[in-house]
């Protein structure tokens, strides 16, 4: 499309030095906050990137994707659900659970957490908690040996490590469902559950027969956990199953609870691709006001290129190309230096957390203690494209105004 005449000179115009110091100054400028907002967007991008990758891989891998809970009672004919539930084909396999809220002690040392009783065979079909329990627990938690698996930062709160025994004071009540005083049991920590995450704060995981036990549930559970294929139609999945049991349930799925975070991921990722136009916009502006002043500058170079018979779309392209080459070399450093930034974020935070003494995500607070980072090329492409074409726009102007200089009155100016 443009001729390599054009871009030969104007390449040449890029790496001259101007007379007028101001124009190189602003040339300059403009390179530098392209390249900066390009930079900036990446890392933005590759943050939420990382979020997004947590919350899918490490969040939803160990949640119940959907929960079919006894609303009035237990579920004594929990086979039946899991039956009818593996009968869906997005389904890929269902679990019994048992849930109770129980206080966690530890000499002087309380904390309120959420047990879940659970079939280690049955539970790793289902979720992937197995894969982030320490020394090997999960093959050796069966029932009858008073064994709990501990959320990390349940232990850190307790000042609990593997081996040492808790005590955990359960509810009861009677047959007329009065309060009475708390059921205590003692238990020993057989592992710890590190999701590095606001899970491991809450949460402490017992074998199916011992919670039931301590609840008096005798063979019944409070409910069964599916995993479905799709995680992003989960509650339509769950309405489904649902309306194929014969037992009065609770219908849930992981968005009731967790469902926020992906929409504000994708909300702030939406925000950052508003905010990555107008910042490089802003940035390629800059290129009017230095094409501007360096067509004036240029002033006599180009009467004396429409005197040697250079036509108004030669001299157009010459300072298309020229505002082109800024935004480019804008766009390659900042993409550049926004992945480097990109792939070494955490580690970078996580050596500024420790410079300063400060931990900026709390594991107690959100559902991971680190910031993650994902770079997808495809990000990267789309913010350089941006640039580049942004700055292409930003040159029309400049270039239609140095087209129309008229090289006599110029000459006869010198």
């Amino acid at each position: 499309m443009f001729s390599s005449l054009s871009m030969f000179i104007g390449g040449r115009f890029s790496r001259a030095k101007q007379r007028n110091k101001m124009v190189s100054f602003i040339s300059l400028s403009s390179t530098i906050g392209i390249a900066v907002g390009v930079a900036v967007i990446i890392v933005g991008l590759s943050a939420m990137n990382g979020f997004e990758r947590e919350l899918q891989n490490r969040v939803l891998s160990v949640i119940p994707h959907g929960e079919f809970e006894g609303v009035r009672e237990p579920i004594e004919n929990w086979q039946d659900i899991v039956l009818k539930a593996n009968q869906n084909a997005e389904v890929i396999a269902a679990a019994p659970y048992v849930k109770m809220t129980a206080l966690a002690e530890k000499g002087a040392q309380l904390k309120a957490i959420e047990v879940r009783g659970i079939d280690p065979q049955m539970e790793r079909a289902v979720s992937s908690l197995s894969q982030y329990v320490t020394e090997n627990a999960w093959q050796s938690f069966t029932s009858g040996q008073q064994q709990v698996i501990l959320g990390k930062g349940v232990a850190d709160k307790l000042d609990a490590n593997v081996g040492d025994f808790i005590t955990l004071m359960i509810p009861s009540s009677n047959s007329e469902n009065k309060v009475q005083a708390p059921k205590r049991v003692r238990v020993k920590i057989a592992g710890l559950l590190a999701l590095n995450g606001q899970i491991d704060h809450n949460l402490a995981l017992l074998p199916i027969e011992d919670a039931q036990q301590y609840s008096n549930l005798g063979y019944g559970v409070t409910g069964v956990s599916i995993k479905v294929r799709n995680v992003l139609n989960a509650t339509d999945v769950v309405r489904q199953v649902g309306t194929t049991l014969n037992e009065y349930v609770y219908l849930r799925s992981w968005k009731q609870k967790f469902g926020f975070l992906y929409r504000d991921i994708q909300m702030v990722r939406s925000i950052m691709y508003l905010v990555m136009v107008l910042v490089i916009g802003v940035a390629s502006f800059n290129i009017v006001s230095t094409l501007m002043m360096a067509v004036k500058d240029r002033a006599a170079e180009i009467a004396i290129l429409r005197t040697m018979g250079a036509s108004d779309g030669l001299i157009k392209r010459i300072f298309v190309w020229q505002g082109v080459f800024s935004g480019v070399l804008g766009g390659v450093v900042g993409s550049i230096f926004g992945v480097l930034v990109a792939l070494n974020l955490t580690p970078m935070l996580k050596g500024l957390e420790s410079l300063i003494g400060h931990q900026f995500l709390s594991g107690d607070i959100y559902f991971v203690d680190f910031l993650p980072s994902q770079v997808i090329a495809g990000d990267v492409l789309l913010v350089s494209g941006t640039a580049i074409t942004l700055s292409l726009l930003a040159t029309w102007y400049p270039a239609s105004r140095a087209s129309k200089l008229n090289p006599a009155a110029v000459l006869s100016s010198k």
